[in-house]
C-alpha cells in the first residue's frame, strides 16, 4: 500500500487533469486551438509529481521514467498525425499532459476513447451538412491511391468540415478517468487493474 501523501498526489493529480481537460476542450471549442499556457504547466506538473514518489489511482508508483513514458505515449502518436497535418499541436500536447499526469496506460486508453468521440463527431458533422457520401469517395480514392503506392495528395477540400479533436480527446480522457475512479470494467479488461 503506497504512503498517503503519495495517494494525496494521485487525487490531486487527477484533480490537475479534471482542470486542464476542461480549460482544453474550452480553449479549443472558442479558439479552435489549445494553448501552451493550459499544456506545459500540467506536462511539468505530472513530471515533478510524480518524480517525488506520486502514483496513480492503481497504487503504482509511476516515478520520472513512468512519467516520461507516458508524456511519450499521449504526445507521440499525435505528433505524427500533427506534423502530417491531421490535428493540432495542441492537442498532441494535451494527451502530452495527461501521459504525464497519469500514465501511459491511462494515456492509451484515453486516446482510444478520443478517437472513438472524434469518430462519432466527424459523422455526425457529414450527416448534418448532407456529405457523408462525397466524404467517404474522397477517403476511399485517397486510401486506393495510397494502396498502388501513388502518391495520394490531401483527401480534404476547401470546404471540409473540421471538428474539435481536442474537445474529442478532453472527453475521451474523463471517460477513462470516470472508468478507473469507478474501477470500470473496460480497465480491468485491458489493464488487468479494478
Amino acid at each position: 500500500m503506497p504512503p498517503p501523501q503519495a495517494e494525496m498526489w494521485a487525487y490531486w493529480a487527477y484533480g490537475v487533469l479534471v482542470v486542464v481537460l476542461a480549460a482544453a476542450a474550452v480553449d479549443d471549442v472558442r479558439t479552435s486551438k489549445i494553448h501552451n499556457w493550459i499544456t506545459y504547466p500540467a506536462v511539468l506538473a505530472g513530471l515533478v509529481g510524480h518524480c517525488f514518489g506520486g502514483v496513480d489511482l492503481h497504487g503504482q508508483r509511476l516515478g520520472f521514467g513512468g512519467a516520461l513514458i507516458g508524456l511519450a505515449v499521449g504526445f507521440g502518436p499525435l505528433f505524427i498525425a500533427w506534423r502530417a497535418g491531421g490535428v493540432g499541436g495542441g492537442d498532441a500536447k494535451l494527451m502530452g499532459a495527461v501521459g504525464a499526469l497519469a500514465g501511459w496506460e491511462f494515456a492509451l486508453a484515453s486516446l482510444f476513447y478520443g478517437f472513438a468521440i472524434a469518430g462519432v463527431m466527424a459523422i455526425f458533422v457529414m450527416l448534418r451538412r448532407r456529405i457523408l457520401r462525397r466524404t467517404l469517395g474522397r477517403v476511399w480514392r485517397f486510401l486506393v491511391l495510397i494502396m498502388m503506392r501513388a502518391k495520394p495528395g490531401d483527401p480534404s477540400e476547401a470546404d471540409s468540415p473540421t471538428i474539435a479533436i481536442g474537445l474529442a480527446l478532453s472527453i475521451g480522457a474523463a471517460l477513462e478517468l470516470i472508468d478507473v475512479l469507478l474501477g470500470g470494467p473496460v480497465t480491468a479488461r485491458l489493464f488487468g487493474v479494478g
